[in-house]
Formats: C-alpha cells, structure tokens, sequence
C-alpha cells in the first residue's frame, strides 16, 4: 500500500473535521483513524502525547518499534515516523499536541528538581506509565472531548496542565522528565541531533527549519557554522550513503531504497546514485553482492 508523508500537527490544526481545542502553543485533538488507512510516514514539529482510547497501532523512529493497544500511552518528539495501524478494530486516539515554548513556560509554574542530563536522550518516543490517576485524566478529557460543542479553553488547560504534572511526578517517566528538563534549558533545538535523526526523510529546508525551531535564514546560517557545507549537498551525501547501506544490508527493493532513504522521485534518486557510485542500485548490489 502506498505511504505518504503527512505534517500531522499542522494537518489536525487546519482540518474542520477533527474535534479539537487549539491553542497558541498546544492543541488537543480526538482522532479517529478510518479503518481502511493502514501506513502512514508523518512528520511533526510538534511534540505529542498519544493516549489509545480503542484499537491498536505501531509507532516506529530509528532506533525501535512501539506497539500500542487500549489504554496505552507514548510520548512522541518532534520528527518523522512510520506508522502501522492493523485492520482488527478501528482506532481511537486522545493526542495532546504541545511546542517547546509551552513546556518551558509549564516548568516555570512547576519546576522540577535537578539539573538537565549531560547527554541528551537519544531516543525519539518515550513509553508513558500509565497508573489509575493519569488514565482517569486522559478518559476525562476524552469525555470532554466527545460531548462535543463548544469546550471552556481554561478548563482544557487545566487538565492539560494537571495531566502533565501527573506525568513528570511519576519516576517511572524518568526519561521523560529528562528530556523536559533538557527543553528547560534549550534555548534552541539541537541542529545536529535533528539532521542526523531526519535526513533520510523527504522533507524540504523548510521544514527541517521547522523541526529545529528556526526561520528557513537562521537554520541555513546555523547549518553552515555546523557543517561547513550546503543544507542541499550534506543531505544529498547522507541519503545517498544512507541508500547504499540499505541495499547491502536489507531486501528492500530499488524503489523502497528510494523512499526510505529521502527521495521521492526515482529517476532521481538513480541518477544521484549513479553519479555518486558507478552504477545505478540495483546494479551496484548485484555486483557489490557477488563480491562476498
């Protein structure tokens, strides 16, 4: 089946028909997937929190798979993930949308005790613990949600805001709590860790800019200082080597290479390659692949 990049936070904003409550830097949404959308690639500027109402669905970045059921709950940083969702019952979800700007001015009324980690979390999706009190405040604002109608913003804020201090109080999110302590003391998004977790999507400068929390200006003049090189020939290089060890170390075919590695037109992606390589993919595996 055919997958597409999706914006999702920037979709859910503009879409009439989602429930929603948007905010300037937070927005709140019930979604209900149809059950005929089974693959989705979707990328996000936005941090999120997905708490499963009913149904099941796989979230994928770089570095693992998470399945989610019932009652399950992910904390999701900005940036780009495939998704799986299986045909048994249709899927529910509670998503709590919110920016950097909205953590850091959250932990200004409710600061957390010691400083931020060192090293920075690798990892792109956190596992959220869910006890009885943080999933009796998801349902009740998935109650809110589906009554419909016109929803009171301060109410929603509340239990946005109690819900996060549910969350960051429970050491069993430990991760999570870091990784809010590191947004605490950014003052921008680290460039390299986005580049390096995002080049191998289609996504244009644009929005790479977006993901870094910069204008299209300062993320090209913050890449420089970075890499030294263009934002245009740094990804080129990366997708293409990216590409390479795709072949060599996967079944994918030539045309799921050139998806997964950044590229949306083929033709492209071959002439790239071929320049780079020698050959064009799936040529260069047979002949790299009779050498072992």
């Amino acid at each position: 089946m055919e997958r597409i990049t999706l914006d999702v936070y920037q979709y859910f904003r503009k879409h009439p028909d989602y429930n929603k409550l948007v905010g300037e830097d937070f927005c709140l949404i019930e979604y209900k997937c149809p059950i005929e959308i089974e693959r989705f690639k979707l990328w996000t500027e936005s941090h999120f929190i997905s708490f499963v109402v009913n149904g099941k669905k796989d979230w994928t970045s770089l570095e693992k798979t998470y399945q989610t059921r019932r009652g399950d709950a992910l904390f999701i940083r900005k940036g780009v993930y495939n998704t799986k969702q299986y045909f048994e019952e249709d899927y529910c979800v509670i998503l709590f949308f919110m920016t950097d700007d909205f953590i850091r001015k959250f932990l200004r009324d409710y600061p957390l005790e010691g400083k931020a980690p060192d090293c920075p979390a690798e990892s792109q999706i956190f596992e959220v613990n869910v006890n009885t009190s943080l999933e009796a405040l998801f349902l009740s604002v998935f109650n809110y949600m589906a009554k419909g109608g016109e929803i009171p913003r301060e109410l929603v804020m509340i239990k946005f805001r109690e819900l996060l201090y549910n969350l960051l109080m429970d050491a069993a999110n430990q991760p999570i709590i870091d990784f809010f302590k590191s947004v605490q003391v950014q003052e921008k998004t680290n460039l390299d860790e986005v580049m390096r977790k995002n080049f191998h999507c289609d996504l244009g400068l644009e929005e790479l800019a977006r993901l870094s929390g910069r204008s299209l200006s300062t993320f090209k003049r913050d890449f420089k200082k970075t890499y030294n090189d263009t934002p245009q020939r740094w990804l080129m290089a990366k997708r293409l080597d990216y590409a390479r060890t795709l072949l060599l170390t996967t079944n994918l075919t030539g045309s799921e290479v050139c998806f997964e590695s950044g590229f949306s037109n083929a033709s492209h992606f071959t002439k790239a390659f071929k320049e780079k390589f020698g050959l064009p993919p799936n040529q260069y595996r047979k002949a790299e692949l009779e050498l072992d």
